[in-house]
């Protein structure tokens, strides 16, 4: 069962002039940086009320967020929905036709398990399901 939307994810060129911009906009700084070895991204959370932001800068040429910039430049990368289980979320959309990225869990920023829905089959945007480690 999905939940809320978790965050948006932003794909970012520069991390230092992306927190300046977000936090001069949101009004709130950072509260979280982490990187993300195996997808070899930094990233960077603001949260306003319920809602979170997360900004996303590669630290290698060959991780998706540095594919995804060369190809797109920078915005909106995906949109994440926080889930109750979500090995249970994959078999339903496996069952409903849906082609994901990654079939088994992995763990994400911010503490939590993901896996990413591919674009092909979700009009376009990439969807990451993503649970809170317990």
């Amino acid at each position: 069962m999905v939940n809320k939307i978790e965050h948006i994810g932003i794909a970012v060129k520069n991390m230092d002039d992306a927190n300046v911009l977000f936090e001069k906009m949101l009004g709130v700084p950072s509260y979280k940086m982490e990187a993300v070895e195996s997808e070899g991204v930094l990233t960077s959370f603001f949260q306003t009320g319920n809602n979170k932001i997360e900004l996303l800068v590669a630290t290698n040429p060959e991780s998706p967020i540095a594919k995804f910039l060369e190809k797109k430049g920078e915005g909106i990368h995906h949109i994440a929905f926080d889930v109750t289980d979500i090995y249970a979320e994959i078999e339903r959309l496996k069952n409903e036709g849906f082609v994901l990225i990654n079939e088994v869990p992995k763990k994400g920023a911010d503490n939590k398990l993901v896996v990413f829905l591919h674009p092909k089959n979700t009009n376009g945007v990439l969807v990451e399901l993503c649970q809170e480690i317990k």
